[in-house]
């Protein structure tokens, strides 16, 4: 069974994205977290259960999906997480910031229940088919 993390601050874009999951996928595990700090316990918390992949918002109280991006990169028993950015913002300088840093993928939500389930799905698909290796930077913006 796949197990996925959602950490996103947005209890709406949280309930979406579960909604989404629990359509698109039934061998998925879908986790979340509220905020950075509690993202960062949770993997410290159960290193043998670390998700398969990690859907992480940037604006979060507490700690940004910046700073837990990385903490995640620099620690040798969780750099190998494939992290997907999951936000409202697209600014281009955080953007290759967060591909600089390591993320594998980067989502602008969308607001359309169907363009989430692709995005999510193709993320996944991306990450089945190579989940160590980042893609070219070119690739990094998953389009809706």
């Amino acid at each position: 069974m796949q197990k996925l993390l959602l950490a996103d601050d947005d209890i709406d874009d949280r309930l979406f994205f579960e909604d989404a999951v629990e359509e698109l996928f039934s061998s998925y595990k879908l986790a979340t977290v509220n905020d950075g700090v509690e993202l960062m316990e949770l993997l410290a918390k159960d290193s043998e259960q670390l998700p398969d992949i990690l859907f992480l918002d940037i604006n979060m109280p507490r700690k940004t999906g910046c700073e837990c991006l990385s903490e995640i990169k620099a620690n040798e028993t969780l750099k190998d997480i494939p992290v997907v950015i999951f936000s409202t913002s697209l600014d281009i300088e955080i953007v290759n910031k967060l591909y600089d840093n390591g993320a594998h993928y980067y989502i602008r939500k969308p607001g359309d229940f169907n363009v989430l389930k692709k995005v999510i799905h193709q993320a996944t698909v991306l990450l089945q088919e190579d989940k160590l290796n980042q893609p070219e930077r070119n690739n990094f913006i998953i389009h809706c």
